[in-house]
């Protein structure tokens, strides 16, 4: 899509994927505080890693903020192992209900009625949260309307060559929000493929505001594309649905990926 503006490029993707897959069910959770638990796990990890971590949690009744408010922290180590630095996110969950707890009583509500800006300040100054991690939070588990970039959305975006791969996590961020602000949801009756990451659950179902939804399908999309063909080695780009928007070489190849 060489001289098509970014913004233009990623209103197709979008469009595209949404056609093709439709609904992707992210953020599979049944509760705001399980999308924050998950959101500090998923770091550095697999989420198939994070659902083990957080099927042990509920096995063991700790996932809520009253549990991880008490649990022993070496307890909570062991039930959240399997996702990989579990000293630190340990730590770093107990420090989040200590911020809940000191800034807004304990209440989820409270927190997530803050302006998103402001919000988003306290949540990074917190250790252990980076954007990704923050913005995961504030669309999945409060509704605010911010993109999550991940390192799919960083490796499609390079590929498509819609943004360098040296611009930075918040440049990304609003260019991603200012091209699907502005555009046009695809009205579709049955999608040609199922491809859903997750099964519906009651986060992923619950009700949004519109752009808020519109960013958090995007988010699923591309997670979608990226799990399945825009590996980091060995991508499979003729499989890939974006596979026609791709620049091509000078041998009028797809794009080498």
């Amino acid at each position: 899509m060489r001289g098509i503006p970014p913004e233009q490029q990623i209103a197709t993707v979008y469009s595209t994927l949404y056609r093709a897959w439709g609904r992707q069910h992210w953020w599979p959770a049944r509760s705001r505080f399980e999308v924050i638990v998950g959101a500090y796990l998923t770091q550095n990890t697999a989420w198939r890693n994070v659902e083990i971590a957080l099927k042990n949690m509920r096995s063991a009744r700790v996932l809520s903020i009253e549990k991880i408010r008490s649990v022993p922290v070496c307890e909570l180590e062991t039930l959240i192992r399997s996702s990989g630095f579990f000293r630190q996110k340990a730590a770093a969950l107990k420090t989040f209900v200590k911020f809940l707890d000191k800034h807004y009583g304990g209440s989820l509500t409270r927190m997530f009625a803050e302006p998103t800006a402001e919000l988003r300040e306290r949540l990074l100054s917190l250790k252990g949260v980076g954007r990704e991690t923050a913005d995961s939070i504030l669309l999945y588990a409060g509704q605010h309307p911010i993109f999550v970039v991940d390192a799919y959305t960083r490796r499609i975006a390079e590929r498509h060559q819609i943004a360098p791969a040296t611009g930075s996590y918040d440049e990304l961020r609003r260019l991603f929000e200012r091209s699907l602000s502005a555009a046009e949801v695809p009205e579709i009756s049955r999608p040609r493929q199922i491809r859903a990451s997750h099964k519906p659950s009651r986060m992923s179902l619950t009700s949004r505001v519109p752009l808020a939804q519109l960013f958090n399908e995007m988010h699923g999309l591309l997670v979608g594309v990226g799990k399945n063909y825009c590996a980091k080695s060995k991508p499979r780009c003729d499989e890939c649905p974006l596979k026609h928007l791709l620049p091509p070489t000078r041998s009028g190849m797809v794009a080498a990926c």
